[in-house]
């Protein structure tokens, strides 16, 4: 009987059981049967993980789409840029005929 009490005083067990019998008091009003592990780790971890991936999917795909604007607006001030160097190099050769 003392190295019961022991026990249970190292482990700490009279509160891990308090918890417990919580637990068990909790569960007699559900309607609805615990979950339990199919047996096939994939399929378990699906469960959990599925939500987790489509919130995170969504939010690549939205962080994808600034990016691409954002990238499209670079390459509209590039596609101006090389237009403007353009119009300059063809000033530049028209003041150069020009001046000979």
């Amino acid at each position: 009987q003392e190295e019961i009490e022991e026990v249970k005083d190292e482990g700490n067990l009279e509160v891990l059981f308090n918890s417990l019998d919580k637990i068990v008091e909790e569960a007699k009003n559900r309607e609805e049967p615990a979950w339990r592990p199919s047996g096939i780790p994939e399929e378990d971890v699906r469960s959990a993980m599925v939500p987790y991936l489509l919130k995170h999917r969504s939010y690549l795909q939205k962080v994808l789409k600034e990016k691409e604007e954002e990238n499209r607006k670079v390459a509209e001030s590039v596609l101006a840029g090389r237009d403007r160097i353009a119009e300059l190099q063809q000033l530049i050769q028209a003041r150069k005929h020009a001046w000979q």
